[in-house]
């Protein structure tokens, strides 16, 4: 039923997203992480040096991640010594919970709609709960450049990634994932607080995803040919651009999103007043448009669907071999 539950968990994310009346795994690893934290900033305030800092925060990914694991595991076996079918539903929903292609997509949506209805102040608005840096003033092109970042970003950490995961070893699996993209989420910044208490997040997240970002690349390229955009483009863009990118995953599909579209993203962000510079990948061939943001909602979708079926097809592979 691996494969099943598989593409069922997709389809659920697809309907349902993420009720707010349902409980989400994120939340209770949220949690932890914070917990974790408490604890562990006393002793890495009281150490100077940088190596013996990075080693403590090294429990907080193999406590949060180990946990998360264990106890999504537990939960399922327990569950499926009363019920089969129970833990078969189980399965699914907790796949679905480490899925956001309809959170991310309706979260787009909602910010080209705003645009395209002229009130750029309430898309700022929409768009700095998804993003990190400021948005308070930036024009329109920025703000479609922000969320087409934020799609192309996630289409690797909210899609391709768990989907990757669940297909080789289930929902527990998946939530470790998420798991680890939580703690990056959370602790894995390069400012001074972070720095070294989360380098080893940061760099699991980096490790986690870069199998996943590399499989995206066929896969959004297909989605390109599919939708109507340029594959060639897209794959000659993020040969050309993609080291350029400070993260070694998100270069991948960011530069393949500003290729496949023809626009150019990247340029001076602000996080807290404080300038920070990223290379620009793609080429300006057209001005950025809100209809780009719909555009790279098209390609999110598709390369979503076309990666539930590749991990889908390839679960079922692996449940024959063993």
């Amino acid at each position: 039923m691996g494969s099943l539950s598989l593409l069922l968990a997709f389809l659920t994310d697809r309907i349902l997203g993420d009720p707010r009346q349902l409980p989400h795994p994120v939340v209770g690893m949220g949690w932890m992480i914070s917990r974790m934290e408490q604890v562990l900033r006393p002793r890495a305030e009281k150490w100077s040096h940088k190596g013996w800092v990075r080693l403590l925060g090294c429990l907080l990914p193999l406590i949060v991640v180990g946990s998360v694991y264990l106890i999504s595991t537990l939960l399922l076996v327990g569950v499926e010594a009363v019920s089969r079918w129970g833990a078969f539903l189980l399965e699914i929903w907790l796949i679905s919970t480490t899925i956001a292609t309809r959170g991310l997509a309706d979260a787009a949506l909602s910010i080209f709609r705003w645009l395209r209805e002229g009130d750029l102040m309430q898309a700022r608005k929409e768009l700095s709960m998804v993003v990190g840096r400021d948005t308070e003033q930036l024009d329109q092109p920025e703000v479609v450049r922000g969320t087409v970042e934020t799609v192309a970003e996630n289409i690797v950490d909210a899609v391709t990634s768990p989907l990757f995961f669940a297909a080789l070893g289930g929902a527990p699996l998946a939530l470790a994932y998420r798991a680890v993209n939580t703690l990056d989420s959370m602790v894995g910044y390069r400012d001074e607080r972070y720095l070294h208490l989360g380098w080893a997040s940061a760099r699991l997240d980096d490790l986690a995803n870069w199998i996943p970002a590399r499989l995206t690349v066929p896969i959004m390229l297909l989605a390109f040919g599919w939708t109507g955009y340029k594959p060639g483009r897209g794959w000659r863009i993020c040969r050309r651009d993609a080291a350029k990118h400070p993260s070694p995953n998100s270069g991948i599909a960011e530069s393949l999103m500003a290729g496949g579209l023809g626009i150019q993203l990247g340029g001076v962000n602000r996080y807290r007043g404080q300038i920070s510079r990223r290379a620009l990948l793609g080429d300006p061939l057209v001005e950025k448009q809100a209809e780009h943001i719909e555009a790279s909602v098209r390609v999110l979708l598709v390369t979503g669907w076309l990666a539930a079926l590749l991990a889908a097809a390839t679960g079922y592979v692996l449940n024959g071999l063993y």
